[in-house]
């Protein structure tokens, strides 16, 4: 005879029930992506800091990070507060927990009941996010000094998980060599830093964070624009800098095959003159993507909005 755990059955309910309602309230993990975003970026505080890095940050700030997460997860999502734990969703307590490496510490208040595990990584632009409930069999029988522990192997296999290694907007400062980077940042003057970003990185998306950490003034956007901007002053180079707030400049983008910038972002690349055979048409000439190493003897396009 088959003996049935009504308790257990009843966890598993509950975990499936909170999994199904932020499934229904982020279907495709689009407001959480961007609340990993915002979060890096909000500790970072390039801006004034010139960080963008999570190991920049002090040990009190990325000890800090769980708890925003929570606070900015709770703002998106309107979530109400838990009578104990962090949350209430669906009628459930849900408690929040972090971790950039995937090791939730998990305090005894945490036991039997449900949580919301995430993590995510910025070097990747990856996040996380999964539900599981705190069971004697999912979490492992050792503590720290605060009386904390974690789960178990076969507790982390018990995660129901809404994404898995999801992509995130990607920060732009941490997937150029470091040299790169030094080079970026080592210019004397705002316009100067952000010229050489975007004569450096290429064809990858700039977000308006990652603008704002490298000219780390308040009119770090005017720094892009014509007018004593990037964009006058590098087309002289053959650069045509392409923004994801205008569909045209983002059709240019894509029928050039390069990558198209998201709203807020901006994508730098080199063209030169081309046939209307591999070209494409701004402002009735024909231009393609200019090769690597390749002479540059015109100036890039006015580009259109």
């Amino acid at each position: 005879m088959v003996r049935f755990d009504l308790r257990t059955a009843a966890a598993d309910v509950g975990v499936d029930a909170v999994a199904a309602e932020l499934r229904r309230l982020d279907p495709d993990g689009t407001r959480m992506a961007k609340v990993f975003r915002a979060t890096f970026d909000q500790l970072y505080d390039g801006q004034h800091t010139g960080r963008y890095s999570v190991d920049q940050l002090f040990k009190t700030e990325k000890t800090h990070f769980g708890t925003l997460i929570e606070i900015n997860l709770q703002r998106e999502f309107r979530l109400p507060d838990g009578g104990l734990l962090d949350f209430n969703i669906v009628g459930l307590e849900v408690d929040c927990k972090y971790s950039h490496t995937g090791a939730w510490m998990l305090p005894m208040e945490s036991f039997e009941q449900i949580i919301l595990v995430t993590e995510a990584d910025d070097q990747r632009s990856v996040w996380s996010a999964g539900v599981v409930r705190v069971t004697a069999e999912n979490r492992r029988t050792s503590e720290n000094r605060d009386r904390k522990t974690g789960l178990n192997s076969h507790g982390r296999s018990q995660i129901r998980w809404l994404h898995r290694n999801a992509p995130m907007q990607p920060n732009a400062l941490l997937q150029l060599p470091p040299p790169v980077v030094g080079e970026i940042m080592s210019g004397r003057s705002g316009q100067a830093r952000v010229n050489e970003l975007l004569r450096r990185a290429t064809n990858c998306r700039l977000s308006r964070n990652i603008i704002a950490t490298v000219a780390q003034q308040d009119d770090y956007m005017k720094r892009v624009r014509d007018n004593g901007g990037s964009r006058s002053a590098l087309r002289p180079e053959g650069y045509l800098i392409l923004g994801g707030d205008y569909f045209v400049q983002r059709d240019i983008a894509a029928a050039l095959g390069a990558v198209v910038p998201e709203p807020g972002e901006v994508v730098s690349v080199q063209v030169v003159p081309a046939s209307p055979l591999d070209g494409v048409r701004i402002n009735d000439e024909w231009w393609r993507l200019a090769g690597p190493n390749e002479q540059i003897d015109r100036p890039a396009p006015v580009v259109p909005r």
